[in-house]
């Protein structure tokens, strides 16, 4: 007999994948936690019954969270992780040279270590000497540690149960006091066809923040409608302006000096949401 998973991506929309075995199954004190081997997608890590990643398209996403803004920035040296229990930010943040310490902060504690055991190629740089793991809410840890990063990194889950605080304006304006005055941040935010209002008022919050806000584009096939977006608060730097004959040549699959330029080049109906 066939055993499928099925995400509601939406109340009138799924994805359903063929589950060739489940490896992990727990209910932690925030929220249920599986990996299961898929047929299409390989070892997926799956919070709530909602898709966070899978070996066949994590690369996107990871490389496109984290290069584009340390590509930005002069010289990021501090870089904090907020959620991406899985390490995938974190191991391409530890990529760069100028990388001197990275703060992986994560609420959940089982999500690390079940991305540890099954998911070694996303998690394999959870240990590398940069990296501090701290387990605490990442909206107290920003509230606490005022000018303290070059880089914020908000790889969180979707807008709901523990991570709907991620979402909100009083985060963001957290944010950019924990920021050094030159100092950057990337977020998810969702898919444009089914998250447009989020999409809207995030763009407006930032703005009213940030100097300088800019949304830009990747394609992740197991997120809701493939495309996806992210949002960039810039003290100082214009990812725009960057010179990317200066980007040096990285281990990535999909980020590279061309696409950092062109993944801001957004279709008119995206363009449309940010009137």
């Amino acid at each position: 007999m066939d055993l499928w998973f099925k995400e509601y991506q939406t109340n009138d929309m799924a994805i359903s994948c063929r589950v060739l075995r489940t490896l992990h199954e727990e209910k932690t004190p925030f929220q249920n936690l599986a990996v299961i081997d898929t047929a299409e997608f390989g070892r997926m890590l799956v919070l709530d019954n909602i898709i966070q990643t899978t070996v066949k398209d994590e690369f996107v996403y990871h490389e496109m969270i984290t290069h584009v803004a340390l590509n930005t920035h002069a010289k990021p040296a501090r870089v904090l992780v907020i959620g991406g229990g899985d390490g995938g930010a974190v191991r391409e943040i530890v990529k760069h040279q100028s990388i001197e310490k990275v703060v992986h902060c994560e609420i959940d504690g089982a999500v690390i270590e079940a991305s540890k055991k099954y998911l070694p190629e996303i998690s394999c740089a959870l240990d590398h000497p940069k990296v501090e793991i701290v387990i605490d809410d990442g909206i107290r840890h920003v509230r606490d540690n005022k000018k303290s990063y070059d880089v914020i990194i908000v790889d969180s889950t979707d807008p709901i149960g523990p991570a709907e605080g991620l979402f909100s304006a009083a985060f963001y304006r957290d944010i950019f006091d924990s920021l050094n005055d030159d100092g950057i941040f990337v977020a998810q935010t969702e898919s444009p066809f089914f998250n447009s209002d989020l999409i809207r008022r995030i763009f407006k919050d930032v703005s009213g923040i940030f100097p300088l806000t800019r949304l830009f584009l990747a394609n992740v096939p197991s997120y809701p409608g493939g495309l996806w977006t992210f949002t960039m608060g810039s003290k100082k730097y214009d990812p725009l302006k960057t010179d990317i004959t200066k980007i040096k040549e990285m281990d990535t699959k999909y980020y590279s000096p061309a696409i950092h330029r062109s993944c801001f080049t957004l279709p008119p109906f995206v363009k449309n949401l940010l009137k």
